[in-house]
């Protein structure tokens, strides 16, 4: 059984993150046969979600298990005043940033979310590589990771170890491809079944 670790963050888009947690979650459930543990990490908790939704992580970010995949999820925007929040001020928080570059190292799989994309260049993840991200945040990502080939109509994008997709319900799709390409087509099929999800097919 693989282990799935899913960033939070304050201000974090709640189906960002909800989105894969509940794919992953229940892959293998109607044959009685769950593939993944899925868990989330925090630099602390709680964590307050886009709108209010109030998240207990399940670890801290120095004090999980090891993780064979893991999720960043996206979110967030600039204030009136222009003060960044979510994933645009999570940028510069160097902690959070070096725990994606530790976890990416030694796990099987990198995913992101929307803005995750964001979090993921700025950790230096996706220099030379193609990625996309939400249609509102390509300017950036491409201001971001110069280096890497944006892909601004692509629902997702595999580059192998490193899967990015675009906003919010795009990680749905990005997480179902991801359990047919570790599991094969007939458990993604099931997994959307089950959740009753019409998914997008590349």
């Amino acid at each position: 059984m693989r282990t799935v670790a899913i960033l939070l963050f304050n201000e974090i888009e709640v189906l960002d993150f909800a989105g894969p947690f509940e794919v992953f979650g229940v892959a293998g459930k109607v044959s009685g046969n769950p593939h993944f543990q899925v868990f989330t990490v925090a630099e602390r908790g709680p964590v307050y979600a886009r709108n209010g939704l109030c998240i207990t992580p399940t670890y801290l970010l120095n004090d999980h298990p090891k993780a064979d995949i893991i999720v960043i999820p996206g979110g967030g925007g600039y204030h009136t005043d222009g003060t960044p929040f979510g994933s645009r001020r999570e940028v510069n928080n160097e902690p959070l940033l070096a725990w994606i570059r530790r976890s990416a190292e030694t796990a099987e799989l990198v995913l992101s979310v929307c803005t995750g994309a964001l979090l993921l260049a700025k950790a230096g993840l996706l220099d030379s590589l193609s990625a996309t991200t939400h249609y509102m945040a390509i300017d950036s990502l491409s201001q971001l990771a110069p280096n890497t080939t944006v892909l601004p109509t692509e629902r997702y994008v595999d580059n192998g170890k490193i899967i990015t997709s675009a906003g919010i319900s795009a990680g749905i799709d990005m997480s179902l491809y991801t359990v047919g390409k570790l599991l094969g087509k007939a458990v993604a099929d099931e997994t959307a079944r089950y959740m009753q999800y019409d998914y997008w097919t590349l």
